[in-house]
């Protein structure tokens, strides 16, 4: 089974490999945005270092880390990672409205 994390409206689900056709992102000021806030202006994100990579495939983002690294936000706890993570969103599901939603930060 994958090990999953959450850090507010994020979802970290380890994964084997990252999509062959994934593209490496480069970082902005020395760190990785894997989320911006909608409202805040804050972010998730990841400081530039040796061991962490990012990756975009199809709209997906991949995080690629051989050593442990912290994933940073304004408002939340800190998390933590190594190996290879898919960021996803966390959703709701309206049962009523038969609708399904993306949680905002």
């Amino acid at each position: 089974m994958n090990r999953m994390k959450q850090q507010g409206d994020i979802l970290f689900l380890e994964v084997k490999n990252i999509p062959c056709n994934a593209k490496k992102i480069n970082s902005l000021n020395g760190k990785y945005v894997l989320a911006s806030g909608e409202s805040t202006g804050h972010s998730h994100s990841v400081l530039e270092s040796d061991s962490v990579e990012v990756f975009e495939s199809d709209g997906v983002l991949y995080l690629s880390s051989t050593t442990p690294v912290e994933i940073n936000h304004e408002e939340h706890h800190k998390v933590t990672l190594d190996g290879v993570w898919e960021i996803g969103r966390v959703v709701e599901i309206d049962p009523f409205d038969e609708e399904i939603r993306r949680i905002a930060d």
